[in-house]
């Protein structure tokens, strides 16, 4: 009997860390808000997006307001081409935003930060964003530091 009490204990114990695991694995995927809101799409042009993958979350101080929605690339200007959905309630954004790839926490996960700039018209669904900053890659900086440390 008690054997039978230890054997079942034990199960449930596995269980309950698989679903402790499986919790885990949906709010990191961010899946759970992951919803069809009304939006409107904005492209956006980079030289490097780094590690930006489709779904990453597009902030404005901090504030979540849309999702990427698509990555491609442009073979005509040979950039990144990304398709920013932002969700309706935010469109009073300047047209001259600039948009900023960004590495959020340890797991490098990253995201676009937009900055909105001064301009009295207002983005609208199709425009062109203008002014991008691609994301820093660790690599190019180490190698510009030991170029550097090098030439001295």
């Amino acid at each position: 009997m008690k054997q039978r009490f230890l054997e079942v204990s034990v199960g449930l114990f596995v269980l309950l860390g698989i679903a402790a695991l499986f919790y885990l694995a949906i709010q990191v995927s961010n899946i759970a808000e992951y919803r069809d809101r009304d939006t409107y799409e904005v492209l956006a042009y980079f030289d490097n997006i780094g590690g930006l993958k489709v779904r990453a979350p597009i902030t404005v101080s901090g504030v979540r307001v849309g999702r990427v929605a698509d990555i491609a690339y442009d073979p005509e200007r040979f950039q990144a081409r990304v398709t920013l959905a932002i969700q309706s309630a935010h469109d009073h954004l300047p047209a001259d935003t600039q948009a900023s790839i960004f590495t959020a926490g340890l797991l490098g996960e990253q995201y676009i930060g937009l900055e909105p700039g001064g301009d009295f018209e207002m983005l609208q669904a199709g425009d062109e964003m203008l002014f991008t900053q691609s994301a820093l890659v660790l690599e190019n900086m180490i190698g510009r530091f030991l170029t550097n440390m090098s030439a001295d």
